[in-house]
This record gives C-alpha cells, structure tokens and sequence, in this order.
C-alpha cells in the first residue's frame, strides 16, 4: 500500500511560478513511476509529467514541455512539480500518482487545487 499526498496549490497570477510537492509514504517500488496528472472541471485526467523513481528520467506532455519541471528526492520520499510561466489554462486540480508506468497509475494522491488568474 503507498500513500501520496500533494500540497503547494494555490492561487497566483499568469506568468507566476508555483510549486506542489508529493509526500509519499508505504511501499513505494523503485521502478514505478511517479506522475502528475490534472483535471478540468468536467474533463478527464490528463497527463502532466512523469519522473522514473529509480534513474530519475522524466517526460512531459507537450502542453507543458519546458515550462513544468518534476524531480524527485529519494531520500525524502518526495516528489515536486515545478510550474513556471503560468497560464490560466493550467487552472485545475493537480494530482500525483504512481504505478508501474505512467499510464498504469495504481495509487493516488487527493488533488491539490491550482488557479491562475488572468
């Protein structure tokens, strides 16, 4: 069993930076991944970005490609999401999660809010 948690949401203006942090506890396999997803009031899940725990190597969808950045730190269990040159259409809840790939999640966080104001 794996717990995540997310935190850092919150409100900022377009062009601001942000970071949200995944706190993750239990059983964590060194060869799952870590990902972000976010969700639009109505919309499914969409990927965001995802970091391998073991190599540290990560990818993103292009909506976000150079502009989002996630790392991990081994030694605290943690993983970040850092969000620069924010857009109000990055407006949604952001969760992380982790399973053996990024499109097999099996555990998730609760979802952390993230608003961007024009």
């Amino acid at each position: 069993q794996v717990q995540l948690a997310e935190s850092g949401g919150g409100l900022v203006q377009t062009g601001d930076s942000l970071r949200l942090s995944c706190a993750i506890s239990g059983r964590l396999l060194s060869s799952w991944h870590v990902a972000w997803y976010r969700q639009f009031p109505g919309k499914e899940r969409e990927f965001v970005g995802t970091i391998r725990w073991l190599y540290g190597t990560s990818y993103y969808a292009n909506s976000v490609k150079g502009r989002f950045t996630i790392s991990r730190d081994k030694a605290k269990n943690t993983s970040d999401l850092q969000m620069n040159s924010l857009r109000p259409d990055d407006t949604a809840t952001y969760y992380c999660g982790t399973g053996p790939d990024s499109d097999r999640i099996t555990y998730w966080g609760q979802g952390t809010q993230v608003t961007v104001s024009s």
